[in-house]
């Protein structure tokens, strides 16, 4: 579990696959800012760009660690190829600060970037996000986006599911690798965990099943 608040970036130098078919996943090395992995063991959880990885290696003195990623995370994310810059996260401990809201680490679906511009002393980001998406997006609401968490300022439908509008301040956009985005490249999204609960209460709606005698 995850807060969406980015607390490292990093970059993957290393990229091996693990098999010669599309089947198979590859193992990445991702180098880390000073100090960040002191407390970090094998087996504990980071999130890349908001994808929950395991820590299958640890190379302190190089500030790195390995991660084994499936075909499948690999088909349904963004931006873990050799030598991009990934934001960072280490899974919440129990008496941590919840700064941001409740993520998973598991990506829903990638959107795309619209729009990325200055407005003010802030920075506006929309996102084209997929029709599978749509309707978990709110006014108001909480999405990860690369594994950040930010809040939906507006929401606009169209045939191809809809585009949202979100304010950055200029913190955000210089400590995460969002300053990097442009027009037309790929984010990962995970919507607000609320969300898939009402989903379900709703589709199972609100009559009482009785049991069967």
């Amino acid at each position: 579990m995850f807060t969406g608040i980015i607390t490292g970036v990093g970059r993957i130098v290393a990229s091996h696959d693990l098999g010669s078919s599309l089947q198979h996943g590859k193992r990445l090395t991702i180098a880390c800012p000073p100090a960040y992995l002191d407390d970090v063991g094998l087996g504990d959880s980071i999130a890349l760009n908001g994808a929950c990885m395991t820590v299958t290696h640890l190379d302190l003195p190089q500030r790195q660690f390995t991660i084994d990623i499936s075909a499948e995370s690999l088909a349904r994310t963004t931006g873990l190829q050799l030598d991009a810059q990934v934001n960072l996260e280490k899974a919440l401990r129990a008496g941590d600060r919840l700064g941001g809201h409740i993520v998973s680490g598991h990506v829903d679906g990638v959107g795309t970037i619209s729009s990325f511009a200055p407005i003010g002393e802030s920075w506006e980001l929309r996102i084209q996000a997929p029709a599978e998406l749509a309707r978990y997006l709110a006014y108001k609401g909480s999405i990860a986006v690369n594994g950040i968490s930010l809040t939906v300022n507006r929401v606009a439908d169209n045939a191809q599911g809809c585009e949202i509008s979100i304010n950055l301040i200029p913190h955000t956009v210089q400590n995460t690798t969002l300053g990097l985005l442009k027009a037309g490249a790929g984010v990962n999204l995970e919507i607000d965990t609320v969300a898939r609960y009402v989903e379900r209460m709703l589709a199972a709606g609100t009559t009482p099943q009785k049991a069967a005698s």
